[in-house]
């Protein structure tokens, strides 16, 4: 879990770089309504989550760098002992400063009157607008009304700036404890994917091995970071399939895209595989394609190399391989020109990762793309898909589809594959699935 040292740091950061006479303002994410008076699971918003690990609705976050060190403020719900019989222990005021490190707690209802105290005499406010546009009325609204009162009395603040440009980019470097989280996150996800691969069998449902994941997922007091794909044969080819519903065929891939959430912080893992437990000439043939892709990405992984060149790496054998299969017409140089290979190689190689499955932080910088650098996490997830109905290519390759995905963090040296240890070449896969 992470340290409640490691949250007072990653505010204290913050607070230095917003500078004196600043104030910075977070809300936590509402409970939301699922139907009548059910609500959807709670999360937390990920950036208030990487700033306190507070897990409560009804929350807001000050911070204040003027003063020495800083202070944090938390605004809360108390404990209420009738809405703990029904919903649990409430963190309340207390807590909130002995538990969570904060400088200094009150209800959430005293938000508005201690908050438009706190704006006065202030510079600049740090503060995400749109995210609620409520609140951004009246933020808006007080700073209006300040603005006709300031000339007598105090100084209002004048510019309004969005705090996730610096905070995002805090959050694409992860700390140890961040990395340890990342890798329980990761074993748990690799056992799911173990035990998927060993129970399937034709006949089965994509539900069934759906179910399966979950089991594993809860086990291990993780959730899953993001709602699995289970997707047979043409199913596939569908990039965001969830449907989860059909029969396993015999002769037939199975691609499952999921990964566990730990501590807030999400893995994030594809394998296919086939559903009889051996791949025909011409799926193995391919998956040896995807695979080769996804090698020579991670081999530009490295502190110093580009995001870029990650992505034209996987690009480059990928298409190369698919002129090999018979499968793209043509020469390489041609279709890396033109970009012919998005016909079945459709989406980029990879994404950030961390408290979000796509993880925030920018890929281009100045207008080039971003140098990778230790700390970074991300993932590295080549794919091929060609439809069932795809009149360009023998029918032997119609309707499959196939993506491998792990996670990979950048380190001065080599890089490190967090989701290693899980079955990956043809050989691995086959093996897993025999034993």
């Amino acid at each position: 879990m992470i340290k409640q040292k490691e949250y007072a740091r990653r505010r204290r950061q913050l607070m230095r770089m917003a500078g004196e006479e600043s104030i910075i303002i977070l809300q936590a994410a509402p409970a939301r309504l699922r139907n009548n008076d059910v609500y959807f699971p709670y999360r937390q918003d990920s950036d208030f989550l990487y700033l306190t690990g507070f897990r409560e609705h009804d929350a807001l976050l000050v911070l204040l760098p003027e003063e020495k060190g800083g202070k944090s403020i938390l605004f809360c719900r108390d404990r209420d002992p009738e809405r703990e019989m029904w919903d649990g222990r409430m963190v309340g005021l207390e807590a909130a400063v002995s538990e969570y490190g904060m400088d200094e707690a009150y209800e959430i209802k005293e938000a508005e009157t201690r908050l438009r105290a706190m704006l006065q005499d202030m510079e600049r406010i740090y503060y995400d607008l749109g995210r609620d546009p409520m609140f951004d009325q009246r933020l808006i609204g007080w700073l209006n009304e300040f603005r006709g009162e300031a000339r007598k009395t105090f100084h209002a603040p004048e510019e309004i700036h969005a705090l996730d440009h610096m905070l995002h980019d805090m959050r694409v470097y992860k700390s140890r404890e961040e990395l340890s989280a990342m890798r329980r996150s990761a074993k748990v996800a690799i056992e799911a994917h173990e035990i998927a691969m060993q129970i399937c069998e034709p006949g089965l449902n994509e539900a069934d091995v759906h179910a399966s994941l979950l089991h594993t997922f809860t086990r291990h007091q993780c959730e899953p970071s993001y709602l699995p794909i289970v997707g047979g044969g043409a199913n596939a080819c569908v990039l965001h399939y969830i449907s989860n519903k059909d029969v396993l065929n015999d002769g037939d891939l199975l691609l499952i895209d999921a990964g566990a959430e730990y501590d807030g912080y999400a893995s994030d893992i594809t394998r296919t595989f086939p559903v009889n437990g051996k791949f025909s000439s011409e799926q193995r043939a391919l998956y040896d394609v995807v695979l080769a892709a996804q090698a020579a990405a991670i081999g530009k992984a490295r502190s110093g190399e580009q995001w870029q060149d990650v992505h034209d790496a996987a690009i480059h054998v990928a298409t190369e391989g698919m002129i090999d299969l018979g499968i793209l017409k043509g020469s390489l140089e041609d279709h890396l020109e033109s970009k012919g290979y998005k016909q079945f190689y459709i989406h980029n190689t990879g994404h950030w990762l961390g408290l979000d499955v796509h993880d925030v932080g920018e890929y281009t910088i100045d207008g080039h793309s971003r140098e990778l650098e230790p700390g970074m996490v991300m993932t590295i997830e080549p794919g091929i898909y060609i439809g069932p109905e795809e009149q360009s290519v023998d029918e032997c390759w119609r309707g499959i589809g196939i993506r491998i995905e792990d996670n990979i963090a950048i380190t001065p040296d080599e890089p490190r594959i967090l989701t290693d240890g899980l079955a990956r070449s043809a050989e691995e896969v086959e093996a897993l699935m025999a034993g």
